[in-house]
């Protein structure tokens, strides 16, 4: 007997939704066959079968939250014979335990490789068509299906979508005063309330407001359009590749921000990579994929990894690996039309910068007045790591890093 557990895939997740079971009980099984689908606070997962074999019982409902180390179902392997279970929930094991059987294998949360390559979106919209996904052509990069594809299977083919309602669609019930609308609250939905909840209530959050004169920049992103000799459309880069080396220099003389506070060993420990976050709004809710060892990277570079996980995340085909290991979050909500905000931390982390609608507006430079195209900025810092003067200086060092870019320049000399 084979017992599957939620175990740990990063980072110290201590718990997952269970967003959707592949299987029934007396479903027999092949191995690697996907199990479940399991919402945690950075990825969505599916947890392969790690014997082939029959589903002798489930011990979890779809939309229920549970810890690492309970055992969600219940496997017989070939050849084996059912023996009573007891459920173990909440054991800190984190490998699916078996009995004597040698054919028993470890169990792991994972993006499957060895079947049909969908992201766990996609394969949502097709249940919700009742469309086997095994029957659909991919036309997405190594045959990813898409959920243009799933969704051109669906009109080719005549499938009407099932009765029940999608995760995000709203439900309307008849009330007393009249119509109501219900969104079920789960998924990533649930998760990223947690995690702002948590981040809120346990971190004294102070939030420091700057203006940023981006004229130079801007003017800087032109020029590099039309320089740049190996490509005849020019060199594109993002504003946002800029706003990220300048954080990472400014973290370089003001570490404390790169850092994270552990209250149980009463330490606050500087990392020495700077990873850099970016928030996403996504398919299914705002996610934080990670440009990973800045200090290290050229701002083209930055921007074309930028531009690769920021992809990944509205196709959701983000990696554990890309979701991980963030130290610092940036979010770039100015192409929105945002004026201003006090955004949340991204615990365990210590700061998190946000960028607004830039803006012509009239300054006065040596005494006369220019047009110059103006950015808010605010900085939300953990207050227990780091004083306001501190704040204020590494924010100002960013705003000179921006505001005169030939001196990012001399900075990578």
């Amino acid at each position: 007997m084979v017992e599957v557990k939620l175990h740990d895939i990063g980072e110290g997740m201590h718990e997952g939704e269970i967003l959707h079971f592949f299987v029934k009980t007396g479903d027999v099984v092949s191995i690697d066959q996907p199990l479940v689908e399991v919402q945690t606070d950075k990825v969505t997962a599916e947890l392969p079968s790690p014997v082939a074999g029959k589903v002798t019982d489930i011990f979890v409902k779809e939309g229920e939250t549970v810890t690492v180390g309970t055992v969600l179902l219940c496997l017989e392997s070939e050849g084996g014979s059912a023996v009573p279970h007891t459920l173990k929930s909440q054991e800190p094991l984190m490998e699916a335990e078996a009995d004597s059987s040698p054919a028993n294998r470890q169990a792991s949360l994972t993006m499957l490789t060895k079947r049909v390559l969908a992201a766990p979106y996609t394969r949502k919209v097709a249940r919700d068509h009742g469309v086997d996904i095994e029957q659909i052509t991919g036309t997405g990069p190594a045959g990813r299906i898409t959920e243009e594809d799933v969704l051109r299977y669906v009109k080719g083919t005549g499938t009407s979508i099932r009765k029940e309602q999608p995760v995000a669609q709203a439900i309307k019930k008849e009330g007393s005063a009249g119509q109501t609308e219900e969104i079920p609250f789960r998924g990533r939905r649930k998760q990223i309330a947690k995690k702002m909840t948590q981040s809120l209530f346990t971190i004294p959050h102070v939030t420091h407001f700057e203006e940023v004169d981006m004229t130079k920049v801007l003017d800087l992103k032109k020029q590099l359009k039309m320089l740049d000799p190996a490509n005849s459309k020019g060199f594109t880069v993002s504003v946002a590749s800029f706003f990220i080396k300048a954080i990472q220099l400014a973290l370089a003389d003001f570490p404390i921000f790169n850092s994270k506070l552990d209250e149980e060993k009463e330490v606050i420990r500087l990392e020495k990579q700077v990873n850099i976050g970016i928030a996403t709004d996504a398919e299914d809710g705002l996610i934080v994929p990670v440009i990973k060892n800045v200090e290290r990277r050229s701002i083209k570079d930055i921007n074309r990894d930028m531009k690769e996980k920021i992809t990944k995340a509205k196709e959701g085909t983000l990696t554990r690996e890309d979701l991980t290991g963030g130290t610092f979050t940036i979010s770039n909500v100015g192409p929105l039309g945002s004026m201003g905000a006090t955004p949340i931390i991204n615990a365990p982390e210590v700061a998190l910068m946000a960028f607004h609608k830039t803006k012509k507006m009239p300054v006065v430079i040596q005494d006369e007045i220019q047009i110059r195209s103006v950015m808010n900025v605010s900085m939300s810092f953990d207050h227990r790591v780091a004083d306001g003067a501190t704040a204020v200086q590494f924010t100002n060092r960013f705003k000179e890093l921006i505001e005169n870019p030939s001196v990012m320049v001399l900075e990578l000399i």
